[in-house]
């Protein structure tokens, strides 16, 4: 377990599947954490219950991040009940399945406002705020780099993940924060339950290790990275995928 004891956290889409898991895990180690949700705050108190039930400390935060007037306020709010911001979680995002002639100028836009644009308003507004020793963690995916055709727009949003994360290491590694990217397999969550039956026989077949990932599994490597025992590794995309390559 990561000693994280007092460090404020932030986990953008942290309402649900592998967003919460993230925010139980870091409040566990003994992070605050900001559960951020843009649709259902009911989905999110269920979240910073089971945080608090547990013994942690959470509370959640209306922000779509996909709207940057909504960004700001995020970090805003978690200054006023924490009084600073140690941890970024860029997890929020959409996924949606497309082929070239099905994509559309609006779904591109769903896309890129969230996955890449809301990403990095969303860190330029922490780094402004963010001390030595902060991290920024982007939740990327395993199709960055091995995409389908049937998901082209959310493959090239994750690799534009991919450059942001060693980009933004660059400039923020002189003032001692670190940025890490995470790409995970095929993981299961409320958004995949109607299809994962389906897609879990081939995906879990491609898989070394034999079984489709859990929140959890995702959960535990971000703890590890924001943990000093980590303090080596900035840049970097880390595959968290059962040894799955897509």
């Amino acid at each position: 377990m990561a000693n994280i004891t007092g460090k404020v956290a932030i986990v953008t889409g942290s309402s649900k599947g592998i967003g919460a898991g993230i925010a139980e895990r870091l409040a566990a180690d003994g992070a605050y954490v900001v559960v951020n949700y843009s649709r259902s705050a009911q989905d999110a108190a269920t979240v910073v219950d089971r945080i608090t039930t547990a013994g942690g400390k959470a509370f959640a935060v209306k922000a779509d991040i996909s709207k940057p007037a909504e960004i700001q306020p995020l970090i805003d709010s978690t200054l006023k009940q924490f009084g600073r911001l140690d941890i970024l979680v860029n997890n929020a995002g959409v996924y949606k399945m497309d082929s070239l002639d099905s994509i559309t100028p609006e779904s591109f836009d769903e896309h890129y406002n969230l996955n890449v644009r809301g990403l990095l308003l969303t860190t330029q507004a922490a780094a402004r705020v963010l001390p030595e020793g902060g991290v920024v963690v982007n939740i990327s995916s395993g199709l960055a780099k091995s995409p389908y055709p049937m998901v082209h727009v959310y493959c090239s949003t994750k690799g534009a993940v991919d450059t942001l994360t060693r980009s933004l290491a660059m400039e923020l590694g002189p003032r001692k924060i670190r940025v890490v990217g995470i790409a995970p397999g095929f993981t299961a969550t409320e958004g995949n339950a109607d299809t994962r039956e389906q897609a879990s026989g081939m995906l879990v077949a491609r898989t070394p290790l034999g079984r489709v990932g859990l929140p959890k599994d995702i959960a535990a490597t971000v703890a590890y990275v924001v943990s000093d025992d980590a303090d080596w590794i900035t840049g970097s995309t880390i595959d968290v995928a059962g040894g799955m390559v897509f």
